[in-house]
C-alpha cells in the first residue's frame, strides 16, 4: 500500500490582476510585461548589449508566441504544425530610481519569466544573467549586481531555430508572463516554502511546514519564521513560530543563478488544524497559510498560499483513493496551446477550457508532456481537477519527429536530448519545488514514452512474439540502439530527485513500451507505473506483479478501453489522448494539429465529448447524432465518414432525403432510451448495447424535430436532445460563452478592464436553429475599449490566415476571443457574413 498524507497549498488566482506571491515564494513580484522591443531572424550578438539601435524594431506586450503569428506553409514541419521557428530578440527599457536602489526593503532585484520556448539567454546591461535552454521551465536570475540607477537594458535571446523539436506545437518566444521581482538581502528563498501532513483525521490534521531562508552575509538582527493558518472565512485556525537558527552556506543556486552567496536556513514549524475541512472533487475548500520572515519584531518579507487538505492512497489491488473514498481517475491529457491563441493562453482561456472538460465527466488533467503554466495548477486547485505533472517527453536520445505528416515520411531527430544530461536534474527539481503547493497534484511524472521501442531505445526481448504495443513499433531489436536498460537507471535518478522535494505523492512514468520496459528497473523506480495504450497487459501483468499499482496512463477513446478501467478494481483510471484538439502532430497538409479531442479548438464538446459524458457523468446526460445506412448488396451499409457500425462520432444533424434510412445514436447515462420525431415515437424504448454503450434505431428520415429522451429504470424521463431540419442560412447570432466559476451568468460579457470575452458566433436558419453545416465567411470588427485576439473556427483542415478579422464558421459556429483594454466606454462588436447581414453585440467597460 502507498498511502499519502498530504496538504498542499496553491497560488490564489487574480483573474483581474494575478498574484504570484505564493508562486514566486517571497519579495514584492511586479508583472514586467509591458513595453518589450522584438526582433526575429536578424540574430547579432551585439543586441546583448545596452546602447543598440532598437528603434525600428517591433513593439511587443508579453506574453508572446511568435509561430503563431508565423503563416502556416506545407514546406514546414508538420509535427510542430506547420508553423515557423527562428531565432528571436527581445529588448526592454527600464528605469530604476535613486530611492529604490538605496531601499533596503528592494535590496535585492530579480527577473522571473514562467517560461520562454527555448534555448534562452537572459542579458542585464550587456551582463550574462544566465541561460535556460528547457522551454517550458519557470528561472529567476538575480539583477543586482548588474543593475544601476536610471536606465537599464534587459536583453533575451530565444533560439527556437531547431523549430521541429517536438512531437507537437511548442510556441516560440516569451510566451509566458514576466516579474520583476524586488526583496530585502535576507528574505525567504525562492519555492522554499513546503508542508505536508503527517496525519489527517476527522477530528485534526498535523502539519510539518519548512522554511527556507536566504541570509545575506550582512543581516546581524535575530530572525524567525511565523507561520498563520486561515480557513475559508478569515478565520485564524493555527499558528506557529520558530527563531532561525544556525545556517549554511550556500552558493546562489537556491536563487537560480545569483552570483551572490547566501547563507541558507531551513525550518521546520508544526501546526494542528481542528476539524479540518478537505480538499476534494466536488469540493475544493482551500485554507490560506500565511508565512512571514521577521527580523526581531519587524516583518521583512512573507508569502500567502492556498490549501488544500486531502489524502491520497494508491493500492495494487484496489486502485486509488481520494479522502479515503474508492475513486475512478477520468483523466484527459492537455497539451499547452489554444488553436488560433497559440502557446499564449489567457487564464480565462483556461478557466472556460477546464470547466467544458468537467461538465462532460473530466476529474483529471495530465499536463503533456511538461510542466505547464501555473494558472493551470491554480485553476485546478479552485475547480476540483486532480493533476499529473509531467517532466519531460525525451531523455538521453532524440526522438523520431514526424515532419512529412503523422507517421508518414522521413522524420527528423531534432530535439531537446542534447541538454538532457545537464539540465534534467535541475528541470524535474524546479517541476517539483515550483509546483508541489498545488493540491490539485496527485501525480510526478518522471517522462513520457522514452521507452517506445527503437525510439531509441532497444532491447532483446522485442524479438519475442509477445513483444508487440498497440501503436506504430519500429522493428524487432536493433543492437545498434541505445539498450533500454539505460532507462532504468535514469528513472531511479529521477524518482529520487523528486522524492528529495516532495515526498507527500507517487512518482510515476507513462510507458509506451511495457513489454520492454519489464526487463529493465524502470517500473521499480517509480511508485506507480502507467500503461500508455495497453490494456491488453492489464490482467497479466497484475498476476506477474502483484505489487505494482497500475493505470491507464494515456488511453484511446474506445469503449473496451474504459470497460478494463471501469470493470478492474485493480486499474485506478485513465488518461484519455486527448482533453481538446491541439496544434501539431499535424497529419499530411493540410492539418493544422491532431483532432482527437473531446473537444475541439474552440472547446466545444465534439460527439465524442458528448459520448464520453455518457460514460462519466453522474448527472443525467443525452445526446443523438445521426448518419446514412446505404444498401449495397441486400445488406446495410453505414455511409460518411463515420468508422463502425455504431459509432461515437456522429453529428447532431437531421438533413436527409426523404424515406431515406437513418441511423440514430444515442449516447446517454441512462440505462435505456426513445426517440420522438414531430411529436410521435419512432424509437421505442431501448436498453444500451453493452458491447458499445450506445442505443441506436434505423429510421426512415423526415423533415422536423427529432428529440430522444434517456429513460431510467423505473420508467421515468431523465434527460433529452433535440436535433432540428435546417433551412437555408439566414442569419447570424452573437452571445457570450464565458463558462467561470465568478457566478457570472455564461451569457454575459465581463465587463472588467482586461478581462477577457468568448463570443460564441452562430449561423442561424429562419427557424431560428443552427445551421450544423454552415460554412460562411465572418468578419469580425470592433469600436471602443477591446481588441480582437483571435477568431477559431475549429476546422483542423482551414489553413488559412488565422490573425486577420475573418474567419469561416465550422459546424455552423465561430468563437472570437476578445480582451478588453485598460480604458473605460461601450464596446461594439459588428459582424457581418454576406447575404447573413450583421449582428451586432454592445457592453460597457467599467
Amino acid at each position: 500500500m502507498k498511502k499519502f498524507y498530504s496538504l498542499i497549498a496553491s497560488a490564489a488566482l487574480m483573474l483581474c490582476s494575478q498574484n504570484v506571491n505564493a508562486q514566486v515564494s517571497f519579495g514584492h513580484p511586479a508583472l514586467f510585461n509591458d513595453g518589450w522591443l522584438f526582433t526575429l531572424n536578424h540574430d547579432d550578438s551585439t543586441y546583448a548589449q545596452p546602447r543598440v539601435d532598437d528603434s525600428k524594431w517591433q513593439r511587443r506586450t508579453l506574453p508572446h508566441d511568435w509561430s503563431i503569428e508565423g503563416q502556416l506553409s506545407p514546406t514546414l514541419a508538420s509535427c510542430t504544425g506547420y508553423l515557423p521557428g527562428g531565432i528571436g530578440w527581445y529588448r526592454k527599457h527600464f528605469t530604476v530610481s535613486s530611492a529604490d536602489m538605496q531601499d533596503a526593503a528592494k535590496a535585492m532585484k530579480y527577473i522571473y519569466f514562467e517560461g520562454v520556448y527555448n534555448r534562452s539567454e537572459v542579458y542585464l546591461n550587456g551582463h550574462l544573467l544566465g541561460k535556460r535552454p528547457n522551454g517550458y521551465a519557470s528561472f529567476m536570475y538575480d539583477m543586482t549586481p548588474y543593475l544601476k540607477e536610471g536606465e537599464n537594458v534587459l536583453a533575451v535571446r530565444v533560439d527556437h531555430s531547431k523549430y521541429a523539436d517536438s512531437r507537437w506545437y511548442t510556441g516560440s518566444g516569451i510566451y509566458r508572463d514576466v516579474y520583476f521581482v524586488t526583496a530585502p538581502a535576507t528574505h525567504l528563498a525562492q519555492w522554499g516554502t513546503s508542508w505536508k501532513a503527517t496525519k489527517i483525521t476527522n477530528a485534526s490534521a498535523s502539519v510539518e511546514v519548512k522554511v527556507e531562508v536566504a541570509q545575506s552575509q550582512a543581516n546581524d538582527r535575530s530572525l524567525s519564521v511565523k507561520t498563520e493558518m486561515y480557513d475559508a472565512s478569515g478565520k485564524l485556525v493555527a499558528k506557529a513560530q520558530k527563531a532561525v537558527g544556525a545556517s549554511s552556506k550556500k552558493e546562489g543556486a537556491t536563487l537560480n543563478s545569483s552570483p551572490l552567496t547566501f547563507n541558507s536556513s531551513l525550518l521546520t514549524l508544526n501546526l494542528a488544524i481542528k476539524s479540518p475541512h478537505r480538499w476534494n472533487l466536488n469540493d475544493p475548500y482551500l485554507y490560506t497559510l500565511r508565512t512571514t520572515l521577521l527580523a526581531g519584531a519587524d516583518s521583512i518579507d512573507g508569502n500567502e498560499t492556498t490549501v488544500g487538505i486531502r489524502t491520497l492512497e494508491f493500492t495494487p489491488d484496489h486502485g486509488f483513493s481520494l479522502n479515503g473514498k474508492n475513486t475512478k481517475v477520468k483523466g484527459v491529457c492537455l497539451h499547452h496551446d489554444a488553436g488560433t491563441l497559440g502557446a499564449v493562453v489567457p487564464a480565462e482561456v483556461w478557466e472556460r477550457r477546464l470547466i467544458k472538460l468537467k461538465e462532460i465527466g473530466v476529474n483529471a488533467i495530465r499536463c503533456a508532456h511538461n510542466p505547464q503554466s501555473p494558472v493551470l495548477y491554480d485553476l485546478c486547485d479552485r475547480l476540483g481537477l486532480m493533476v499529473m505533472d509531467e517532466a519531460s517527453d525525451e531523455w538521453e536520445f532524440p526522438k523520431r519527429k514526424w515532419v512529412e505528416g503523422w507517421n508518414n515520411g522521413t522524420p527528423s531527430y531534432d530535439g531537446t536530448f542534447d541538454f538532457f544530461e545537464e539540465w534534467i536534474d535541475t528541470d524535474v527539481a524546479d517541476m517539483v519545488r515550483r509546483d508541489r503547493n498545488h493540491p490539485s497534484i496527485i501525480l510526478w511524472s518522471i517522462g513520457n514514452e522514452v521507452d517506445y521501442p527503437n525510439d531509441p531505445y532497444s532491447h532483446p526481448v522485442l524479438d519475442g512474439g509477445n513483444a508487440v504495443i498497440n501503436q506504430p513499433m519500429f522493428g524487432g531489436y536493433d543492437p545498434k540502439r541505445p539498450n533500454a536498460e539505460r532507462i532504468g537507471k535514469i528513472a531511479k535518478r529521477l524518482s529520487a530527485i523528486v522524492r528529495s522535494h516532495d515526498d507527500s505523492r507517487p512518482v510515476t512514468g507513462a510507458l509506451a513500451g511495457v513489454v520492454m520496459s519489464n526487463q529493465t528497473e524502470y517500473p521499480e523506480a517509480v511508485d506507480v507505473v502507467g500503461y500508455n495504450y495497453t490494456e491488453n497487459r492489464y490482467d497479466e501483468d497484475h498476476k506477474t506483479y502483484p505489487k505494482r499499482v497500475i493505470y491507464g496512463s494515456e488511453n484511446g477513446v474506445g469503449y473496451d478501453a474504459w470497460c478494463a478501467v471501469r470493470d478492474k478494481e485493480f486499474i485506478f483510471g485513465q488518461f484519455i489522448w486527448t482533453g481538446t484538439d491541439y496544434l501539431g502532430e499535424s497529419g499530411r497538409w493540410p492539418s493544422r494539429g491532431l483532432n482527437t479531442g473531446l473537444l475541439d479548438f474552440g472547446s466545444f464538446a465534439k460527439p465524442r465529448g458528448h459520448f464520453r459524458a455518457s460514460l462519466w457523468c453522474d448527472e443525467p446526460v443525452c445526446y443523438i447524432g445521426t448518419y446514412p445506412i446505404r444498401q449495397q448488396n441486400g445488406t446495410r451499409r453505414q455511409g460518411g465518414n463515420n468508422r463502425g457500425q455504431v459509432s461515437a462520432e456522429a453529428l447532431d444533424t437531421w438533413n436527409y432525403n426523404d424515406g431515406q434510412t437513418v441511423r440514430v445514436v444515442c449516447y446517454t447515462n441512462s440505462p435505456k432510451a426513445r426517440l420522438v420525431l414531430n411529436g410521435k415515437e419512432v424509437g421505442e424504448v431501448k436498453e444500451k448495447d453493452p458491447r458499445n454503450g450506445i442505443i441506436y434505431w434505423d429510421i426512415p428520415y423526415e423533415a422536423g424535430k427529432l428529440t430522444a429522451i434517456g429513460v431510467s429504470a423505473d420508467g421515468k424521463d431523465q434527460a433529452t436532445y433535440d436535433i432540428h431540419t435546417n433551412l437555408r442560412p439566414a442569419s447570424l447570432r452573437a452571445r457570450f460563452d464565458d463558462d467561470n466559476a465568478r457566478g457570472m451568468q455564461a451569457t454575459e460579457a465581463d465587463t472588467r478592464t482586461n478581462a477577457l470575452n468568448h463570443l460564441l458566433i452562430e449561423v442561424l436558419d429562419d427557424n431560428g436553429n443552427v445551421v450544423r453545416m454552415a460554412d460562411n465567411n465572418v468578419t469580425c470588427r470592433i469600436e471602443g475599449p477591446a481588441r480582437l485576439l483571435g477568431l477559431e473556427g475549429s476546422d483542423n483542415t482551414d489553413m488559412g490566415n488565422y490573425r486577420d478579422n475573418q474567419q469561416r464558421v465550422h459546424n455552423g459556429r465561430l468563437l472570437a476571443y476578445i480582451r478588453n483594454t485598460q480604458q473605460r466606454g461601450t464596446v461594439r462588436i459588428i459582424l457581418s457574413s454576406p447575404l447573413l447581414g450583421e449582428s451586432t453585440v454592445e457592453y460597457e467597460v467599467r
